[in-house]
């Protein structure tokens, strides 16, 4: 392979690359570090996509690595015998991301596959949804989810509506790769693609569609109803796509007392209020929850830039205080009431299914159990989540009823195939209004989840190392733990270890051996005494590592002290390898 600086000065002597890219890379032309960063290796084309810090050069996102992607898209679409049912596009509220889809459209176009690109901005579940109900081989969303302003990104989902999985994400990289010459990608103007029929601009008919499919997910609207002008709620869109299908849909179920953070309504790809638009974040909500101390709100919530993921803080009415709901929280809680309320109607069938991903909270399982509802585990990712739709459907057997994952993502219905934040808006509003009914908070009805299953905390904890050694580093620390793991953690005993790289379930005390049943992946996960686990993994979408852990206590101080006992004990063992 080329060295850094070849390919760099190759950049700056080709025609195929425009002026602008050729400025912006003589800006750096003393700093080697900078070119090396930039051009040592390829922008990973990895199982979500890409994703990358917005700039000129291979290990970029840019224009040039957009249409490579797009190619190499075009390229297995087409050996894939799909080239005729086209392709969805849809972008956030990002720098560069309407240009992207742009760009993306034109490579499609120029290899005869129909682009189907949205007007503007729209929340990733739309996209999700729009693949599905235009009959498309495949959709792109340009989206870097709650990165920094700095970064892009450019997902791909397939024809089932989820982010791509194998054989897909492999044939797909596969075609990417093979393309090392960037001017040889085909491109073409929009308006000649638009001529040949092969570029055509969508909105409101899929709007109003989807739209529909989020309000019939409403499982009590009799609840709404009745409670529907005595519900105040925050809402903050963080500068990105929420905005306008959110405060749609609150309004078209009922809702009259919607109040939406002014600095953060607007859509920004620079995210001006926040250091990064993550509902994650505590800081993410200091405007919301000062507008709700004013307002007096029930409920304070926050989507993500692609709003996908819903954070959420709950107004405790015994304190006045307003208590963040973590990811796991929320899920548990929006899952116990569309099952309680499902069971209610005697809508719960035989082969119902609950959905979660491996680093999810063990309060899920308890949820389903007293249902009678399928517990069944996934991969992280919610793309695995989607493809469990999908084996229900072309096997005939399975409900899917919900689907959570921690990191602040889930879905009710099947309408869409990935997290929908605009729906999770919906459905929390919507629970809001029934607990009310019964002069309850959300906070209360997580409480009496608590009393009803035990006091179930989970946490995440993540290392970011950047760079080349950033990388390295991540690696050495995922092979201490799948090697010399301690046999116990913060006082809990290891009882089984999984490896989903190799395929292994461990029983530590009779050292039989099982498979996980799950495809490969660098994940490891350790079954701890006393319903207690942790599960460590590289990210797929930032330079961190991340360790994923959860105890059940007898209370929410006995949660807390077990809990923050086991993060220092992960904590000191990773310490010993930085």
């Amino acid at each position: 392979m080329k060295d850094y600086m070849t390919i760099y000065k190759e950049w700056l002597d080709n025609p195929y690359f425009d002026e602008a890219t050729k400025e912006e890379l003589r800006g750096i032309a003393g700093d080697e570090n900078e070119i090396k960063e930039r051009f040592y290796m390829d922008l990973e084309f990895g199982t979500a996509g890409l994703r990358g810090i917005i700039g000129a050069g291979i290990n970029r996102m840019n224009i040039y690595t957009v249409r490579r992607a797009t190619q190499g898209l075009a390229n297995y679409i087409i050996k894939q015998g799909g080239a005729d049912k086209g392709v969805a596009i849809a972008f956030d509220s990002r720098r560069m991301s309407p240009e992207f889809a742009d760009e993306a459209a034109r490579t499609l176009a120029a290899n005869g596959i129909k682009a189907y690109r949205f007007e503007t901005l729209r929340p990733t579940p739309e996209l999700s949804f729009a693949v599905r109900e235009l009959g498309c081989i495949a959709g792109i969303n340009i989206t870097a989810s709650h990165n920094p302003p700095e970064y892009n990104g450019y997902k791909v989902y397939w024809e089932d509506g989820a982010q791509f999985t194998p054989p897909h994400d492999k044939g797909v990289t596969e075609e990417v790769m093979a393309i090392t010459d960037l001017s040889s990608v085909k491109t073409m103007s929009a308006q000649e693609a638009v001529s040949a029929g092969l570029y055509q601009i969508i909105g409101r008919e899929i709007d109003d569609k989807y739209i529909a499919q989020v309000k019939a997910q409403v499982v009590n609207q009799a609840a709404i109803d009745k409670m529907q002008d005595q519900i105040t709620i925050v809402y903050t869109p963080l500068h990105g796509t929420g905005n306008i299908p959110a405060r749609r849909v609150m309004k078209e179920l009922g809702f009259t007392h919607v109040y939406v953070v002014p600095e953060q309504e607007l859509p920004d790809g620079n995210f001006p209020t926040v250091s990064y638009p993550n509902p994650e974040a505590a800081e993410a909500f200091e405007l919301g929850l000062a507008l709700a101390k004013e307002k007096d709100a029930d409920l304070v919530l926050a989507t993500d830039p692609d709003a996908d993921r819903l954070g959420v803080y709950v107004k405790d009415a015994k304190s006045g205080d307003y208590i963040p709901l973590t990811g796991n929280m929320s899920g548990s809680l929006l899952c116990e009431y569309v099952l309680s309320q499902k069971k209610a109607n005697g809508a719960i069938p035989a082969d119902g299914q609950v959905v979660k991903s491996i680093v999810s909270t063990n309060l899920v399982d308890a949820v389903a159990k007293a249902y009678g509802a399928e517990l069944v585990e996934v991969l992280t990712g919610f793309k695995w989540i989607g493809k469990q739709v999908l084996k229900n459907e072309q096997e005939g057997k399975g409900t899917y009823l919900f689907g959570m994952e921690e990191s602040y993502g889930c879905l009710i219905g099947t309408y869409a195939r990935d997290k929908d934040a605009i729906s999770a808006t919906a459905a929390l509003c919507e629970a809001a209004a029934y607990y009310k009914e019964k002069n309850m908070t959300l906070w209360d009805a997580m409480v009496g989840m608590y009393e009803k299953y035990g006091y179930y905390k989970d946490e995440v904890k993540s290392i970011g190392l950047k760079g080349i050694e950033g990388l390295a580093k991540i690696q050495e620390i995922m092979e201490h733990f799948r090697t010399d793991a301690p046999a116990e953690f913060g006082g809990f005993k290891v009882v089984s270890a999984r490896d989903y790289k190799a395929d292994t379930i461990k029983d530590i005390a009779s050292g039989e051996v099982k498979p996980t049943g799950l495809p490969s992946s660098n994940v490891l996960y350790y079954d701890l005494e006393d319903n207690a686990w942790l599960c460590v993994r590289p990210s797929g979408t930032e330079p961190k590592i991340k360790f994923y852990y959860g105890i059940k206590g007898a209370s929410l101080e006995d949660a807390a002290k077990k809990s923050e006992k086991l993060g220092e004990a992960v904590m000191a063992e990773v310490n010993k390898l930085l």
